[in-house]
């Protein structure tokens, strides 16, 4: 049966896709006539209880059980150059929220495992391809598209949430409760977007490892890419495993735990120069220009005058059996082929429309002010001032993987404090929240405990004390703030099934866990939060 629900979720349906009021839909099929400005409804099937072939997202297409639910597909047409698909899934057994799933990468296609997971746990869920069909480093659609740019940067996500609750409203009879966005990556990025720009769309955000200042940072891929490219300067993916032994031999120890993190790499100043060649090099040592391209990327990128562009990657992410460290992200398994040089070339070639077809053209100097001031008005989620937001109540949560080869976590701390400088501390902490998890890689995995319900609602995973999700929704609807959050670590490739897992406690920035007298280092209850020095 559907769900009942108790109050309606104000705010303005933006940009013009108003619902125009026609009468209440009263089975599924009938969706197809909800008239949506700029928007077309293709089908509206209600599906049966079981088996259901989800489509391919990220991963292949594969088999699994979903509880019945009514599924509408459609297309947002808000530019003559736009085609946006979207669907919204609609579970017959509802609890009254709405949640809005996003995308990583350049997008492409619709993330159908995020709707999954939420349709498993009663939510009506929406999300969309933003506008364009592709691998998730394949830009090659943005040339010549800048409608489509827009469409990428900001109006397929806003639109897809007024859609979909537009289209619950006319399924159930009445509107969500509560709207919720969750998603990581290009996925924060998108959540921080809706917070600044369009603040009636969601009650509560969680915005994990934000690609928010994208143009910043996809100029740091370049940088990356550019000192790796140099002659000599190539670094093995082989070559990962003994730099981060090296880092760990270092930095582990700075928190007075020696238990395989970096905790706080702001606080490691590693100098790799222990890993220098003495005599051929192999896979455990570095040559000078390898030398010299590591610390560019430590370093961060910046222009021919000093000044810092973005920031560079701290050490602590280089390599974990089974997860994307550095020896994919920023190495790769031969020169050229990270997963960085994918993005950043992609981005110079179709996103900037530069005519140099990989990143070596690249002017740092003249090159990055042109194309920052063409593209960070659509791409840039960094408005600080979230006081349209805040003032109807909504919640931010941010969080970071401290290993994170991605995206360097120290844009996720200068966001919240720059917040927390445009809107007073006191005012901030009202509202948004940030944690830090160590050795954690990109969106998930790593050396560190790295599963909290970050990246979404899972079938009984509700306890605010172990998942971000269910935290969030306890903040939102009854106003109890997250303050500490334990977090589970995930197999390796390898490890003992029966073998204890650990956990990690995770502290509200700017606090940070540290382990009590006698206590585990393995194990959460261990630690406490307290003011970071």
């Amino acid at each position: 049966m559907r769900g009942g629900v108790l109050t309606s979720c104000g705010g303005a349906l933006a940009i013009g896709l108003l619902m125009s009021s026609p009468a209440q839909a009263r089975s599924c099929s009938d969706l197809v006539a909800t008239a949506l400005a700029d928007a077309e409804i293709t089908s509206a099937t209600l599906q049966a209880a079981g088996s259901f072939d989800l489509p391919p997202d990220m991963g292949p297409a594969r088999k699994v059980n979903l509880p019945a639910f009514c599924r509408v597909r459609g297309v947002l047409r808000p530019s003559a150059d736009s085609h946006i698909a979207f669907e919204v899934w609609l579970p017959e057994d509802w609890n009254g929220r709405f949640h809005g799933v996003g995308n990583g990468g350049y997008a492409g296609t619709i993330p159908y495992s995020g709707m999954e997971s939420a349709l498993q746990s009663g939510l009506a869920v929406a999300a969309s391809d933003t506008g364009h069909s592709g691998g998730v480093t394949d830009a090659s659609w943005a040339l010549d598209h800048p409608e489509k740019v827009v469409d990428f940067g900001w109006r397929a996500v806003h639109g897809t949430a007024v859609a979909g609750k537009a289209l619950a409203k006319a399924y159930y009879g009445s509107a969500p409760r509560k709207s919720y966005f969750v998603s990581c990556s290009n996925g924060g990025r998108q959540g921080l977007m809706e917070a600044q720009r369009f603040p009636d769309d969601y009650d509560g955000i969680i915005a994990g490892a934000p690609a928010y200042n994208w143009t910043r940072l996809f100029t740091g891929f370049v940088w990356n890419a550019q000192w790796l490219s140099r002659a000599g300067a190539s670094i093995s993916a082989a070559k990962a495993p003994a730099l981060a032994q090296a880092v760990l031999g270092q930095c582990d120890k700075l928190d007075g735990v020696v238990d395989g993190l970096v905790s706080n790499p702001n606080m490691c100043r590693f100098d790799p120069v222990v890993l220098r060649c003495t005599g051929a090099e192999t896979d455990a040592c570095l040559t000078d220009p390898q030398l010299e391209a590591l610390r560019a990327v430590y370093r961060g990128p910046h222009n021919p005058k000093g000044e810092q562009i973005y920031f560079g990657f701290p050490p602590g992410g280089e390599f974990v059996p089974g997860s994307a460290g550095w020896d994919l992200w920023i190495f790769g398994p031969s020169p050229g082929t990270s997963i960085q040089n994918a993005f950043g070339s992609n981005f110079i070639k179709y996103v900037v429309g530069a005519p140099q077809s990989d990143v070596a053209g690249f002017d740092f100097g003249k090159d990055f002010d042109a194309l920052h001031a063409g593209l960070a008005g659509t791409l840039n989620a960094t408005d600080p001032d979230l006081s349209r937001f805040a003032a109807r109540g909504g919640k931010l949560i941010l969080w970071h993987g401290w290993s994170d080869a991605a995206i360097p976590a120290q844009g996720t701390i200068a966001y919240q404090d720059d917040v927390a400088s445009k809107m007073g501390a006191d005012r901030a902490a009202s509202f948004v929240r940030t944690f830090l998890a160590p050795g954690m890689h990109h969106c998930a995995a790593g050396a560190g405990p790295s599963e909290f319900g970050q990246n979404g609602p899972e079938p009984g995973q509700d306890d605010p004390a172990t998942s971000l999700t269910a935290a969030l929704h306890a903040w939102v609807e009854d106003g109890r703030a997250p303050e500490q959050v334990v977090a589970r670590q995930m197999p390796l490739p390898g490890q003992p099934q029966d073998q204890a897992l650990r956990t990690g406690l995770l502290c509200a920035y700017p606090q940070r866990a540290v382990l009590k007298p006698g206590g585990d280092p393995l194990q959460a209850d261990s630690y406490r939060c307290t003011a970071s020095k």
